[in-house]
């Protein structure tokens, strides 16, 4: 099971304004990601990071049969959802940015499709919605008009286009805006444009 150990930045929490949850990818940090913030985040911003237990969320693909990656991936969900409940409790859910990178990127599009609702954003640099297949079931809410970008690559190693336009789909569905764009040969990274676009389009 993940510890709940959660990397802070920016204005304490009872006095921030909005706030950005950040999740790293497999083998990645909460310290790395953090950073990620000072691309988007002005001084109004608390800015929060839990860190993966071993530095991975789940230890198989995120295409892997769900159960292989249990118990890790129920735990790195109830991880981040406990994160989300305790902010919202100060924030509103609508001032309330999620954003991962790879395999954070698809905890990140897990959890906010499991739970739509009114978020700031929701960002996804290379990620899909996990599962050998995607149960359209688990998903269940109204993003009422929810920003939702994602980026991948037309060929990435790691998640495929598919993935990240089925899982743009069932976002649609619930009622968010998706903006996928997609990069050609793109190595497995955040480039430049995903980050102008996200700041442009979202913050």
């Amino acid at each position: 099971m993940h510890s709940y150990q959660i990397l802070e930045k920016g204005k304490p929490l009872a006095q921030a304004q909005k706030v950005l949850i950040l999740l790293h990818g497999r083998g990645g940090s909460a310290q790395d990601i953090i950073g990620l913030a000072d691309e988007f985040c002005d001084d109004t911003f608390y800015i929060a990071a839990p860190q993966a237990t071993n530095h991975t969320w789940y230890p198989y693909s995120f295409m892997a049969a769900r159960a292989q990656n249990e118990p890790w991936l129920s735990s790195a969900i109830t991880t981040v959802k406990k994160l989300l409940d305790e902010v919202s409790q100060q924030i509103l859910t609508e001032n309330i940015y999620l954003m991962g990178f790879s395999q954070g990127a698809c905890l990140t599009l897990e959890v906010a499709t499991r739970f739509a609702q009114k978020y700031a954003g929701v960002v996804a640099f290379t990620g899909g919605l996990i599962g050998d297949s995607l149960w359209v079931e688990n998903y269940q809410g109204d993003f009422a008009h929810t920003k939702v970008f994602i980026g991948n690559g037309d060929r990435d190693p790691h998640v495929p286009l598919l993935r990240s336009q089925e899982s743009a789909q069932i976002m649609t569905d619930l009622g968010a805006e998706v903006k996928l764009k997609v990069y050609p040969n793109m190595p497995h990274s955040i480039n430049q444009d995903e980050l102008n676009t996200v700041r442009e389009w979202m913050f």
